[in-house]
């Protein structure tokens, strides 16, 4: 038992490695195909049009409430020991550092990222990416890059876009709900932001972005089994997705904040 123990560890473990070594690869390959000519410039706008616009509204009423109930739940927290006046600074500070890069990016995830491997499964297995490749195509440049170079750029544009609003549900809960006056709730934000703060988030989303377009492609590029395989794919490339944004977004904070 304890042999098999070990065997299936073993395994496992063996198994994770190469998945981590191919997936590598295909992450260098795609990243030699976006600055290598040809560019598909017509692939390219089609994904970074689904990528930040579609995606905007999704995005923009996920930033805007959870910036109204950040500072509902600060002031309520705050009132307890008389500091409701760093209610506002709380709300800038939590959504341009932290919660408008991941939420945005969770929800582009799920949106996006099952898209793309849906597509790109359906495309392997009704034998269409051989075919690209039947007719000197190659399918990385012409199928990959452009998608993992849209949703890289198009992230830090949504996050800013969620900064915004995100900051804005807060002043119209502070304003309107918590008798804050708008001149003083204005000067805090603008007093306790600094421009490391946007752009530790605007660096998350870009990374963000390359992931969600990794995995996307990469599960649906290698998506197996016909229609089963393609749900499979969507499902794995959603997770996947999440749960490294989750992970960099700690890397990414250690990088920029730690003292």
């Amino acid at each position: 038992m304890v042999l098999d123990f070990l065997a299936g560890t073993g395994r496992a473990v063996i198994g994770a490695c190469r998945s981590l070594g191919a997936l590598a690869i295909f992450a260098g390959e795609a990243v030699s195909c976006m600055v290598r000519p040809p560019f598909h410039a017509r692939q390219f706008w089609r994904h970074f049009v689904e990528v930040a616009y579609f995606s905007l509204p999704v995005v923009a009423l996920t930033a805007l409430f959870t910036g109204m109930v950040l500072a509902l739940q600060s002031y309520t927290g705050f009132a307890r020991f008389n500091a409701q006046s760093a209610v506002a600074s709380v709300v800038a500070l939590s959504v341009t550092r932290e919660l408008g890069p991941v939420l945005a990016g969770l929800m582009v995830a799920g949106r996006i990222g099952a898209a793309m491997a849906a597509e790109l499964g359906t495309m392997r297995v009704t034998d269409q990416i051989d075919a690209l490749t039947t007719l000197s195509t190659d399918p990385m440049k012409y199928l990959v890059a452009p998608r993992i170079l849209a949703a890289t750029l198009a992230m830090p544009l949504l996050v800013l876009v969620a900064d915004i609003l995100g900051v804005m549900g807060g002043y119209l809960i502070g304003t309107f709900k918590l008798g804050f006056v708008s001149a003083a709730f204005l000067d805090s934000v603008w007093d306790v932001l600094v421009v490391m703060d946007v752009v530790s988030g605007l660096v998350k989303a870009a990374v963000f972005g390359f992931v969600i377009g990794l995995m996307g492609c990469w599960c649906g590029y290698r998506s197996r089994g016909g229609a089963q395989g393609v749900g499979l794919a969507t499902t794995s490339a959603v997770v996947a997705a999440s749960i490294l944004i989750l992970a960099l977004d700690y890397v990414v904070t250690e990088a920029f904040f730690a003292q």
